[in-house]
C-alpha cells in the first residue's frame, strides 16, 4: 500500500505546479518576492507607507454550485474568474485596491491539465483585477468527493487610505444611484437556477433565439471584475458616498448593506435593461418578480451613491474604463432597505 493506492497521486500534483506556473507568472506585481512554490507567499507592503492610515481589507468567497455547472460542460477556464471576482469585488466595495489572492481547490482526483485550466481562469481574474496570484492549494479528496468533481474558493487582501474607505455614512436623501452593468447570472442563484433548468449537456446545449446563445454559455459567463471602474472613478476625483456588490440575496439584501440608518435606497427598474437571461430564468421556473430581485443581480453587478452633481462625471468615468453603467435611482428617507419601482 502506498500514498497513490489510497487515491491521492503525489506525482499528479507536482505535474499540476508546473503547467499552471505559466499562469501565475502573468499575474505577478513587483512587490511579490520569491518565485512560486515556497510555504508562504511573500508581498513586500513597503508602498503603503505613503498612504496617511493604511488599513488592509480582506475577501474570502467561492463560486457556489455554478462549479456543478462547469462539470457537465466540461468547461473549467473561466471558474477560477468568478472565484476572484467574488473576493475582489468586495474590496473595491470599500473603496480599496486588491493587492493579492490565494485559491483553495478541492478535487476528488488531481487531473493536472484540469486543474492548471482552473488556476488560469485564476490568473486572468488576478489580471483583470490588477492583483497578484501568490499562493494556493490543490487538495485530493478520494472517497470523500466525486472523482470528477471540485471546489474552488479563493481570499484576497487590499488596501485603503483610511480617508478613502467607502462605509456609506455620507449617504443622504436625493443621493443618485449609479448602476453598473453585469455580465449576466454571476456566481449567486444558482440553486435556484438548477433547479429550474435541467443540468445536463442536452439542456445547456439548447440554443436560444432570446439570448442569441446557448443556455450553458449565457450562464457560465465569468462573473464581472469591478475594479476598475471603481479605481476611475476615485481617478476622476469623484467621491463615492456608497457602494454595493449585488451578490446572493439580490436587491433587497444586498443594498441596505451601503445605507445608514433612516433612508432607503429606490431603484427605478425601467431605467436599465434587464439581460434575457432573467426574462428567461423567470417565464421557465414560474419565479415571481420579487424573488427574482431577492435572489439574482438582474443586470446590475455593482450599484454606486453619488451626489447628484457627480452623476454624469461617474457613468463617463465607469464607461470609459470599459462597463457600461445608468442613473438607476436614488435615495429616499424612510426606513433602511432598497425599494424597486
Amino acid at each position: 500500500m502506498d500514498y497513490k493506492k489510497a487515491g491521492v497521486d503525489i506525482e499528479a500534483g507536482y505535474k499540476s505546479v508546473e503547467l499552471m506556473k505559466k499562469h501565475v507568472k502573468a499575474t505577478m506585481r513587483p512587490e511579490v518576492l520569491g518565485g512560486i512554490g515556497g510555504f508562504a507567499g511573500a508581498f513586500d507592503l513597503s508602498k503603503i507607507k505613503d498612504m496617511e492610515e493604511p488599513v488592509l481589507l480582506s475577501g474570502t468567497d467561492g463560486c457556489g454550485t455554478k462549479v456543478k455547472l462547469a462539470f457537465v460542460m466540461d468547461k473549467h477556464d473561466t471558474i477560477g474568474i468568478d472565484a476572484v471576482a467574488m473576493c475582489v469585488n468586495d474590496i473595491a466595495c470599500s473603496g480599496g485596491e486588491p493587492l493579492f489572492f490565494l485559491d483553495y481547490i478541492a478535487c476528488g482526483k488531481n487531473y493536472p491539465e484540469k486543474i492548471a485550466t482552473i488556476v488560469k481562469g485564476v490568473a486572468e481574474g488576478c489580471i483583470q483585477s490588477e492583483c497578484a496570484l501568490v499562493g494556493g492549494e490543490t487538495a485530493e479528496h478520494p472517497g470523500l468527493m466525486p472523482v470528477d468533481d471540485y471546489d474552488l474558493a479563493g481570499f484576497a487582501v487590499g488596501v485603503v487610505d483610511k480617508k478613502d474607505i467607502i462605509d456609506g455614512s455620507t449617504i443622504k436623501p436625493g443621493d443618485a444611484l449609479v448602476g453598473i452593468a453585469s455580465t449576466g447570472v454571476h456566481s449567486n442563484g444558482f440553486s435556484l437556477v438548477r433547479s429550474v433548468f435541467e443540468m445536463t449537456k442536452e439542456s445547456l446545449d439548447t440554443y436560444y433565439d432570446e439570448l442569441g446563445t446557448t443556455l450553458g454559455e449565457a450562464l457560465i459567463a465569468p462573473t464581472k471584475i469591478y475594479v476598475k471602474a471603481l479605481k476611475s472613478v476615485k481617478n476622476a476625483g469623484i467621491k463615492v458616498k456608497g457602494c454595493s456588490h449585488i451578490t446572493g440575496g439580490g436587491f433587497y439584501e444586498n443594498l441596505p448593506r451601503m445605507l445608514p440608518d433612516g433612508v432607503k435606497a429606490v431603484v427605478k427598474k425601467d431605467s436599465y435593461k434587464v439581460p434575457p437571461i432573467f426574462g428567461l430564468i423567470a417565464k421557465a421556473g414560474n419565479v415571481e418578480e420579487k424573488m427574482m430581485y431577492n435572489t439574482f443581480n438582474m443586470g446590475l453587478g455593482m450599484v454606486l451613491a453619488v451626489d447628484p452633481a457627480d452623476v454624469e462625471k461617474t457613468i463617463e468615468a465607469i464607461n470609459a474604463a470599459g462597463y457600461e453603467s445608468y442613473e438607476v435611482g436614488y435615495i429616499a428617507e424612510g426606513e433602511k432597505g432598497a425599494e424597486l419601482c
